[in-house]
C-alpha cells in the first residue's frame, strides 16, 4: 500500500465527514514520485469541543507510523462540520517550499 492510501485509510478512524489527502511532495526538493510531504484536511464531529492542538494530536496519533518513517512533513487542517461550513468548504493552501534556504 502506498503512503497516500495508508494515510487515507488510517484517518477513517476519525470518522470524517470530509477528508482530503494531498501529496505535496512535488513542491519540494525530493525525487520524482516521492511520498514525503502531505497536506490533510479532516472535517469531523470528533473535533467538537477540542482545541487545535488536541485535534492535531489525534491526527498525529493515527499516522504515527508514517510520521516516524516515510512522511517528512504534514500540513494538518482540522475542522468541525460547522467550521467547514463557515469556511465555505475551503482549507488554506500550503506555502511554497524554499528548499531549505532562507530568503
Amino acid at each position: 500500500m502506498n503512503t497516500h492510501s495508508a494515510i487515507t485509510k488510517k484517518l477513517q478512524a476519525l470518522r470524517p465527514d470530509y477528508l482530503d489527502v494531498v501529496n505535496e511532495s512535488y513542491m519540494h526538493n525530493v525525487p520524482e514520485g516521492s511520498e514525503s510531504h502531505f497536506k490533510v484536511t479532516v472535517v469531523s464531529g470528533e473535533f467538537e469541543g477540542k482545541m487545535l492542538l488536541a485535534r492535531h494530536r489525534m491526527v498525529n496519533q493515527c499516522l504515527s507510523e508514517e510520521l516516524s518513517g516515510t512522511v517528512h512533513a504534514l500540513a494538518i487542517h482540522t475542522m468541525t462540520p460547522d467550521e467547514w461550513f463557515d469556511k465555505s468548504g475551503q482549507s488554506n493552501d500550503s506555502p511554497l517550499c524554499l528548499g531549505g534556504e532562507k530568503s
